[in-house]
Protein backbone atom coordinates (compact mmCIF):
# COMPACT_ATOMS: atom_id res chain seq x y z
CA UNK A 1 0.00 0.00 0.00
CA UNK A 2 1.04 3.63 -0.77
CA UNK A 3 -0.38 6.42 0.89
CA UNK A 4 -0.06 9.98 -0.30
CA UNK A 5 -0.17 13.22 1.79
CA UNK A 6 -0.83 16.71 0.58
CA UNK A 7 0.02 19.99 2.14
CA UNK A 8 0.06 23.89 1.56
CA UNK A 9 -3.07 24.43 1.45
CA UNK A 10 -4.52 27.98 2.47
CA UNK A 11 -6.70 31.40 1.83
CA UNK A 12 -5.00 33.99 -0.05
CA UNK A 13 -5.97 37.22 -2.06
CA UNK A 14 -6.19 37.51 -5.44
CA UNK A 15 -2.77 37.58 -7.31
CA UNK A 16 -0.77 36.03 -3.85
CA UNK A 17 0.73 32.48 -4.28
CA UNK A 18 0.88 29.12 -2.44
CA UNK A 19 3.06 26.08 -3.04
CA UNK A 20 1.34 23.01 -2.67
CA UNK A 21 3.76 19.29 -1.45
CA UNK A 22 2.91 16.10 -2.37
CA UNK A 23 4.59 13.61 0.22
CA UNK A 24 4.30 9.17 -1.17
CA UNK A 25 5.07 6.67 1.59
CA UNK A 26 4.67 2.96 1.74
CA UNK A 27 5.89 -0.07 -0.40
CA UNK A 28 7.41 1.75 -3.49
CA UNK A 29 9.69 1.06 -6.14
CA UNK A 30 9.63 3.52 -8.55
CA UNK A 31 6.84 6.61 -9.19
CA UNK A 32 5.77 6.80 -12.75
CA UNK A 33 3.76 9.98 -13.48
CA UNK A 34 2.51 12.65 -10.60
CA UNK A 35 0.14 14.94 -11.08
CA UNK A 36 -2.40 17.26 -9.61
CA UNK A 37 -6.68 17.84 -9.85
CA UNK A 38 -8.78 20.04 -8.25
CA UNK A 39 -12.54 19.74 -7.60
CA UNK A 40 -14.95 22.77 -6.55
CA UNK A 41 -18.79 21.91 -4.85
CA UNK A 42 -20.35 20.86 -8.11
CA UNK A 43 -17.94 20.44 -10.24
CA UNK A 44 -16.01 17.72 -11.69
CA UNK A 45 -12.65 16.49 -10.08
CA UNK A 46 -10.21 18.21 -13.41
CA UNK A 47 -6.47 17.83 -13.94
CA UNK A 48 -4.31 20.64 -13.58
CA UNK A 49 -0.87 19.80 -14.08
CA UNK A 50 0.95 16.37 -14.59
CA UNK A 51 5.27 15.34 -14.51
CA UNK A 52 6.10 12.14 -15.83
CA UNK A 53 8.96 10.67 -13.90
CA UNK A 54 11.53 12.40 -16.29
CA UNK A 55 9.94 15.70 -15.07
CA UNK A 56 8.00 16.05 -18.70
CA UNK A 57 5.28 18.85 -17.60
CA UNK A 58 1.90 19.60 -19.07
CA UNK A 59 -1.07 22.22 -17.96
CA UNK A 60 -4.19 22.80 -17.99
CA UNK A 61 -4.89 25.89 -20.40
CA UNK A 62 -6.76 27.45 -17.27
CA UNK A 63 -3.61 27.52 -15.26
CA UNK A 64 -0.38 27.39 -18.18
CA UNK A 65 1.75 30.14 -17.38
CA UNK A 66 0.65 30.32 -13.48
CA UNK A 67 1.46 27.12 -12.33
CA UNK A 68 4.60 25.52 -12.21
CA UNK A 69 4.43 21.39 -11.63
CA UNK A 70 7.69 19.93 -9.99
CA UNK A 71 8.99 16.73 -8.47
CA UNK A 72 12.23 15.26 -6.28
CA UNK A 73 12.04 11.76 -7.08
CA UNK A 74 14.60 11.01 -4.47
CA UNK A 75 11.81 12.22 -1.62
CA UNK A 76 8.75 10.75 -3.16
CA UNK A 77 7.56 14.13 -3.44
CA UNK A 78 5.42 16.75 -6.05
CA UNK A 79 5.26 19.85 -5.50
CA UNK A 80 2.64 22.70 -7.82
CA UNK A 81 3.75 26.54 -7.33
CA UNK A 82 0.29 28.57 -7.70
CA UNK A 83 1.45 31.92 -8.41
CA UNK A 84 -0.85 35.04 -9.80
CA UNK A 85 -4.28 33.07 -8.26
CA UNK A 86 -7.45 33.95 -8.87
CA UNK A 87 -10.72 32.96 -7.34
CA UNK A 88 -11.91 30.39 -9.98
CA UNK A 89 -8.71 28.65 -8.13
CA UNK A 90 -10.78 27.95 -5.61
CA UNK A 91 -10.80 24.17 -5.02
CA UNK A 92 -10.36 21.30 -2.79
CA UNK A 93 -6.50 19.84 -4.85
CA UNK A 94 -5.45 16.67 -4.97
CA UNK A 95 -2.17 14.68 -5.99
CA UNK A 96 -2.02 11.35 -8.37
CA UNK A 97 0.69 9.23 -8.62
CA UNK A 98 1.02 6.22 -11.05
CA UNK A 99 3.19 3.88 -8.60
CA UNK A 100 4.94 0.84 -9.08
CA UNK A 101 5.23 -0.97 -5.46
CA UNK A 102 7.73 -3.45 -4.67
CA UNK A 103 7.76 -7.22 -5.35
CA UNK A 104 4.76 -6.33 -7.73
CA UNK A 105 5.11 -6.07 -12.22
CA UNK A 106 2.41 -3.55 -12.70
CA UNK A 107 1.37 0.27 -11.02
CA UNK A 108 -1.68 1.38 -9.32
CA UNK A 109 -3.14 5.09 -8.75
CA UNK A 110 -3.37 6.47 -5.89
CA UNK A 111 -4.72 9.54 -4.45
CA UNK A 112 -4.02 11.93 -1.42
CA UNK A 113 -6.91 13.26 0.96
CA UNK A 114 -6.98 16.72 -0.81
CA UNK A 115 -6.13 20.20 0.46
CA UNK A 116 -8.04 22.98 0.49
CA UNK A 117 -7.12 26.23 -1.55
CA UNK A 118 -9.31 29.18 -1.35
CA UNK A 119 -8.92 32.73 -3.42
CA UNK A 120 -11.09 35.36 -2.01
CA UNK A 121 -10.78 39.00 -1.43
Amino acid sequence: QVQLVESGGGSVQPGGSLRLSCVASGSIRTIYGMGWYRQSPGKERELVASISSGGDANYAGAVRSRFTISRDNAKNTAYLQMNSLKPEDTAVYYCNADVLERLRIRTNKYWGQGTQVTVSS
